[in-house]
């Protein structure tokens, strides 16, 4: 099977832990676009829907599923979303289409956060897909310092603007293996909106496509 068609199946999948007459979370990325098209077989089956980004509530009202802004709805039975990594304690690495403020916003209002992705994403120690912070524009380039004496080499994504006006250093070089201490040091520099670190609210279920059918880790 391709990454794709591997994506294809566990977002399929994914429709199983879909909580009827409830509204959802719906995460960002190419999984995620998937699970969409097949979330629109049973939109009928949903209250609606809380996406992550401006480019998933589009892709949502293409289909016609309703999309609720999240002040307005006061609990999310479940998160479905992709990751750029994972590890076997659920831990995960996301940010890599940039919406990684948000998404962590909807996982935490969410009972539940199912995450979707091909098993290629599956590793020991995170960091080898490099680790996105959103930044205040103007610290850009001290938060950048601050992470170099951290170990970290942080590389501006250029010509990029998040959902919410800030900006994007993509770290290279870490290799994390305290995701929880990682997250929280991350975020107290100041200047960071978040870090792209889903640790200390990892996911409560990892499902993974493979040449060998759906793998799980909960």
């Amino acid at each position: 099977m391709t990454p794709d068609e591997k994506k294809q199946q566990v977002a399929q999948a994914a429709l199983e832990h879909v909580v009827e007459d409830t509204v959802i979370g719906v995460g960002t990325g190419s999984t995620a676009n998937h699970f969409i098209d097949a979330l629109a077989s049973i939109k009928h089956k949903i209250e609606g829907t809380v996406a992550s980004s401006e480019a998933t509530a589009q892709r949502l009202k293409s289909h016609h599923i309703p999309v609720f802004e999240l002040n307005a709805v006061a609990e999310i039975s479940v998160y479905i979303d992709g990751a750029d990594e994972a590890n076997r304690h659920l831990h995960l690495t996301k940010g890599g289409g940039g919406a990684l403020t948000r998404e962590k916003i909807v996982a935490a209002v969410s009972k539940r956060f199912v995450c979707v992705a091909d098993d290629s994403k599956l590793v020991d120690v995170l960091g080898k897909f490099p680790l996105p912070i959103e930044v205040i524009p103007m610290a850009r380039s001290y938060v950048a310092r601050e992470i170099v004496k951290l170990g970290g080499k942080p590389i501006w994504r250029e010509n990029f603007v998040t959902d919410n006006g800030n900006e994007i250093l993509d770290v290279h070089s870490l290799n994390i293996v305290d995701p929880v201490g990682l997250e929280s040091e991350l975020n107290h520099i100041t200047g960071v909106v978040t870090n792209g670190l889903f640790a200390r609210r990892p996911a409560d279920l990892l499902m993974l496509g493979s040449d060998k059918g759906i793998l799980t880790f909960d």
